[in-house]
């Protein structure tokens, strides 16, 4: 069962809140939303750009996907952020994705657009934006919510560059210390986002995001707002 709230605009942001009674149901609403954008874009341009989140919700969801109805060869799959760690090593959303879900579809692998995270986050941030050079704009960019209110790695207390695409990220509050991001001005750059944010730990930054407290989650601005998925946390 699911409750949608009234659109809320905070901080020059508009926002959906979705509050989920179960989490299973926030996963399948997540998988059926993903697929129906996918249907969209691929019937309008012929091609479907998504942006990946890490993390255990992500991660479900994402093991879901394999069964949906889609023509996986018109997919383009781009990250939100990684860490600078090896391509092998199991903290690395590439990896988890991989695992997960993209080892398992027909996703031609020139469309798989991993953050090159090892090389180190100037460089890596430097090449990412290149990649990202080629995209007007998503069709759909997923993201998580962390305690402190960071989204991708866009964290409390840090300054990046939003002109760039990606931007390297240096004193992480947890380890690794070292990541890229994708920039707040370019994830706004989508026709849709959708943030997951689930359990009770995130319930001081999701009372701070409402109340309009500066953090990063609430710098994610495309012109049709964002929808933001609950589970286990009260509004």
């Amino acid at each position: 069962m699911q409750n949608t709230t009234q659109s809320l605009v905070i901080n020059g942001q508009v926002s959906r809140w979705q509050v989920f009674t179960a989490q299973e149901a926030l996963y399948s609403s997540a998988v059926r939303h993903i697929e129906e954008a996918a249907k969209n874009a691929i019937a309008r341009y012929d091609k479907f750009s998504i942006v990946l989140a890490g993390g255990s919700t992500p991660k479900s969801v994402y093991q879901m996907l394999p069964d949906i109805d889609t023509d996986w060869s018109k997919w383009h799959v781009y990250y939100g952020d990684d860490r600078c760690l090896p391509p092998d090593h199991e903290e690395r959303n590439s990896l988890m994705a991989h695992e997960a879900w993209l080892k398992h579809v027909a996703i031609p692998s020139a469309h798989i657009h991993d953050i090159p995270a090892e090389r180190g986050p100037v460089d890596a941030a430097a090449a990412y934006s290149e990649t990202l050079a080629a995209v007007n704009e998503f069709d759909l960019v997923l993201l998580g919510l962390g305690e402190d209110g960071h989204t991708a790695s866009l964290f409390p207390g840090h300054s990046w560059d939003d002109s760039q695409a990606a931007v390297p990220v240096f004193d992480a509050p947890k380890p690794p210390l070292e990541r890229v991001s994708v920039s707040a001005g370019f994830l706004s750059k989508a026709r849709e986002v959708v943030f997951f944010v689930t359990g009770a730990g995130k319930q001081e930054a999701v009372d701070n995001w409402r109340k309009g407290v500066d953090i990063p989650a609430s710098l994610i601005r495309p012109k049709n707002g964002v929808d933001v998925y609950i589970f286990g946390v009260n509004l």
